[in-house]
């Protein structure tokens, strides 16, 4: 058996002056709290708190990083549990999934999951071996007996990565049955919702139309004319609010904004309205609903971030059997400079307006997503996300933004993962490569150590709480 490798100066500079002061700088922001102020895991976990079922259910089924890697050499998403759409079979015996996983995970060297996974399997379930074929019973037993253990459940496990506080995140009809039941509890106060309305603005779905009208039926207003529309999105933003939520989330597959007459909104939602709009019709809509959410935030104070840039379910025949977020998301080149205009025009010189920009198109950071960040007030840039989401990104992204939009146009580091025993783990990588790039800044003498110190504390921990608001 080889022993997992988490060297303590793991991600830290070779030269050892560098390496010193990264890792004295590291030691003072290791241990604080962690915000994380937009993912995706379930609120019903933190809800009902009940045990999780085991080792496969936990670490394999949600997490699309791990079996798009296995997809792609060939391992079939039915032998790997995933619950299928249209019906067909998928394996359901948890062992067999979990020895199928530990049979190939040779597969993830380099990559970001195999250190969050080496770090859960370390840090949290105390393995010292790494997984493989010959262990891989050994562990599956070990980590489902774990959960089954109190100090295991969700609460427990916040309470113990030190989570101060995490957002999840859902669509505009969703009922907030799981954070109805936090209410009162205090634990409202920790994990709280974000508002994305994709499926009642993306007038793509297959579903849009049907969407509209259970907005309608949600809020008691005629979803079928424009401004009725319009209030009833504002209507639920106002459930989310009082569910905690803060910020609003839009991922949309390109920047795009709009600013239409009111003659020419009310003609193009009918058009969407009638399930015979063009793709270009539909990409105007969304263009014109990113400014009208914009002109929503500036009316109730919620951060708008915006994601766009992802091909969503390139792969047409796994979307016909699995459905949504099955990894099949490619990146794509992204615009923002002319895309963003129409709403920055608008809205973007309004103290009250506050947009996290985030990018799959690393083209774009020093080109547009900086400049723009580093004049317009109204504008912040997310971490690197997603398929950036790695020490290679997060150094690409620093090197690239913080020349033109430095740390404080910036808004430090969120997850942004439906995996949640992976939460620690990523915080501590971004922690790591951002005390590696302020180590570098001081050797090369273009800032203090003592100035550093007050960098690292600020990209970990104050500025995500300032920018989601949340300083409360």
């Amino acid at each position: 058996m080889k022993p997992i490798l988490l060297h303590e100066d793991r991600l830290f500079p070779a030269d050892k002056t560098t390496r010193d002061i990264a890792r004295n700088l590291y030691q003072s922001v290791r241990s604080l709290p962690i915000i994380s102020p937009h993912g995706h895991t379930d609120p019903r976990w933190f809800a009902y708190n009940e045990s999780f079922g085991n080792a496969t259910e936990l670490l394999i089924l949600p997490d699309h990083y791990v079996f798009r890697m296995l997809y792609s050499q060939g391992i079939s998403l039915e032998s790997l549990g995933i619950p299928r759409w249209d019906g067909g079979e998928s394996e359901t015996d948890p062992r067999k999934i979990w020895s199928l996983f530990a049979k190939h995970y040779h597969l993830f060297p380099g990559t970001p999951s195999r250190m969050w996974l080496d770090t859960v399997f370390k840090d949290v379930f105390g393995m010292t071996d790494m997984l493989c074929s010959g262990n891989s019973m050994e562990y599956y037993e070990h980590i489902t007996s774990e959960l089954a253990k109190p100090e295991y459940r969700p609460r427990a496990l916040m309470d113990r990565f030190n989570i101060e506080v995490i957002a999840t995140t859902e669509g505009a009809l969703d009922p907030l049955t799981h954070h109805g039941v936090l209410k009162g509890t205090g634990w409202d106060k920790r994990v709280i919702t974000s508002f994305r309305p994709d499926d009642v603005v993306d007038a793509s779905r297959a579903d849009f139309e049907d969407n509209v009208i259970k907005l309608g039926g949600m809020t008691g207003e005629n979803t079928t004319d424009w401004q009725g529309y319009l209030q009833a999105l504002r209507m639920r933003r106002e459930v989310f609010r009082s569910h905690g939520a803060t910020a609003t989330d839009h991922g949309h597959p390109t920047a795009a904004t709009a600013d239409l007459s009111l003659g020419e909104c009310e003609a193009l939602f009918s058009r969407c309205l009638s399930g015979q709009s063009t793709a270009q019709e539909q990409e105007l809509f969304r263009a014109q609903m990113l400014t009208e959410l914009a002109g929503m935030s500036v009316e109730d104070g919620m951060v708008m971030q915006i994601h766009p840039g992802a091909f969503r379910n390139h792969n047409a025949n796994l979307f016909t059997k699995f459905g949504r977020d099955k990894g099949a998301d490619i990146p794509m080149q992204t615009e923002y400079v002319n895309a963003l205009k129409p709403m920055l025009d608008k809205y973007g010189s309004d103290p009250r307006l506050n947009v996290i920009l985030f990018t799959l198109d690393e083209t774009v950071y020093a080109r547009e997503l900086a400049p723009l960040a580093g004049h317009y007030p109204s504008l912040k840039l997310g971490p690197a996300w997603w398929f950036h989401d790695s020490p290679e990104g997060m150094l690409r992204f620093r090197h690239q933004v913080t020349e033109t939009a430095g740390f404080y146009n910036t808004v430090g580091f969120n997850d942004d993962t439906r995996a949640f025993l992976s939460i620690p783990a990523r915080h501590d990588v971004a922690r790591r490569i951002d005390c590696r790039f302020l180590a570098n800044l001081v050797v090369e003498h273009r800032i203090s150590e003592d100035e550093a110190a007050e960098l690292a504390v600020d990209l970990s921990y104050n500025l995500a709480k300032k920018a989601y608001k949340l300083e409360k």
